[in-house]
């Protein structure tokens, strides 16, 4: 029942990012639960969100069926779930293919760079802005370097439509964008993220038109 479907979700994770692309590609109706990440404390560490993930990371998914957490795991049960359009290929290597190319955002790059760990620099180790953007900076060129390379040529990650990786590239370059990280050695990706982002399900993502963006 769509009525139970619930999306735990922060304006500016770039994990949540991910999954409401996937909800509006797929049209699935759903209900946004605010979790703020900054304010009192960070609202994921409040026992009312622990309680539903014990992470304390957004996003979390809640249906008829129970809860899930991380961004992948969530993608691919709603593909699976909701089959159109399909954002996994047919043949078994290129899906292999287009999970790879979105491991490298969600695994490699993602992991290294979010919030709690520029929290913990910050605080723990007393590392201060100039440091947390160089940190970052390091990271995600590593990353963007390797996806350059290995992305299609045709307006997307991999061939000639929407998938899984597109899903993770677009929401790493708003972040990216955030940190004053140059991207124009990048063309293909800047080509991807054009043609994704002037798609409607992309636009109803974004970061800045959440109801919960801090303009």
């Amino acid at each position: 029942m769509t009525d139970n479907n619930t999306l735990y979700t922060y304006w500016r994770s770039s994990a949540a990012y991910r999954v409401r692309i996937a909800l509006h590609l797929k049209g699935i109706a759903h209900r946004d639960e605010y979790i703020h990440l900054t304010k009192d404390g960070g609202q994921q560490r409040l026992e009312r969100y622990s309680a539903i993930n014990p992470q304390q990371l957004v996003p979390a998914w809640q249906d008829e069926n129970g809860v899930l957490t991380q961004s992948l795991a969530i993608i691919e049960y709603l593909d699976e779930r909701y089959p159109e359009p399909p954002l996994l290929p047919r043949n078994a290597y290129d899906r292999a293919r287009v999970r790879a190319l979105a491991l490298v955002v969600a695994a490699d790059i993602h992991p290294i760079n979010n919030l709690r760990v520029i929290q913990y620099l910050r605080s723990e180790l007393g590392a201060q802005d100039e440091q947390i953007n160089a940190w970052y900076r390091h990271w995600i060129s590593i990353g963007l370097e390797a996806l350059e390379q290995s992305v299609g040529d045709r307006g997307y990650c991999f061939g000639d439509s929407v998938t899984l990786a597109d899903l993770c590239l677009v929401p790493q370059l708003y972040n990216a964008r955030r940190f004053d990280v140059p991207l124009e050695t990048y063309p293909r990706l800047l080509t991807i993220d054009s043609t994704c982002r002037a798609l409607e399900p992309f636009k109803l993502a974004a970061p800045e038109v959440q109801q919960d963006a801090q303009l």
